[in-house]
């Protein structure tokens, strides 16, 4: 049984049907690319997902779970974690500060501290660092780091509560191909090491082919296509409703190899 299954989510703002009908399974160890063009549906139905959004109709099965109606607090202590568009760490803070954050909320001692919190967890939070690169900058402030790095330890607070399922939107968003391409590479390692199912929004059709192990397509809400890369390129219909002539499509296709 896989990790995740959507079943028949549905979603709609004044009878305009954003998502309609989406069915897929994401099992552990695969990274699934949601993909669509603008006003595809692919935003509403990551952030149903999520929590963000409560569907019209339909079933959100992780682990067992329905996550349907959940708060996406609950939804993240279940073990789905999640990173953001525009990365969001405590610039104030150091590195290894906003790790130690993230797991003192996971074992819900944010408002019981009778430490220091910089003693708490910071082993922990170190192993996390040095996991994504980031362990020799641990004592910098997040405010002064090259956006790159700011993702990595976004990155590391999201394996901080040791998800089972991570959800990122756009992950490589405003970072150069040389910065995208490491997150990535870093990204499937850790997919692979911990064995975690990762469904991610993205428009660098290089990222999306170098390293999405499966891909959906959405257009006007439905899901018009599924598969793997080859799959997805030669897919008249992708070529039709979200690549035009397919010629922008097949030339990124070229570009991610």
């Amino acid at each position: 049984m896989s990790l995740l299954q959507v079943r028949n989510l549905k979603k709609s703002y004044g009878g305009v049907a954003a998502v309609a009908d989406v069915s897929f399974d994401l099992p552990a160890g695969q990274l699934l690319a949601l993909l669509g063009p603008n006003g595809a549906g692919k935003t509403t139905c990551f952030n149903m997902v999520n929590g963000q959004l409560r569907p019209d109709s339909g079933s959100i099965l992780f682990d067992g779970h329905e996550l349907v109606n959940m708060a996406p607090r609950n939804i993240w202590r279940l073990g789905v974690g999640r990173t953001f568009q525009i990365a969001e760490t405590f610039g104030s803070m150091t590195v290894v500060e906003n790790v130690q954050m993230a797991l003192l909320s996971r074992e819900k001692k944010i408002f019981h501290l009778w430490r220091p919190a910089a003693s708490h967890y910071r082993d922990e939070a170190m192993d996390l660092l040095s996991q994504v690169g980031m362990e020799a900058q641990a004592a910098r402030p997040c405010s002064v780091l090259a956006y790159g790095d700011v993702k990595r330890v976004e990155l590391a607070i999201a394996l901080a509560n040791r998800p089972k399922l991570l959800l990122m939107d756009e992950p490589t968003a405003g970072m150069a191909p040389q910065e995208r391409n490491a997150l990535m590479a870093l990204t499937k390692k850790l997919v692979v090491e911990r064995n975690i199912a990762v469904l991610f929004t993205e428009h660098s059709m290089d990222v999306v082919f170098a390293y999405a192990d499966r891909m959906i397509v959405l257009a006007r809400g439905k899901l018009i296509a599924e598969g793997d890369g080859e799959t997805i390129r030669n897919h008249p219909k992708v070529k039709e409703v979200y690549f035009g002539s397919g010629s922008t499509f097949t030339r990124k296709k070229k570009e991610a190899v």
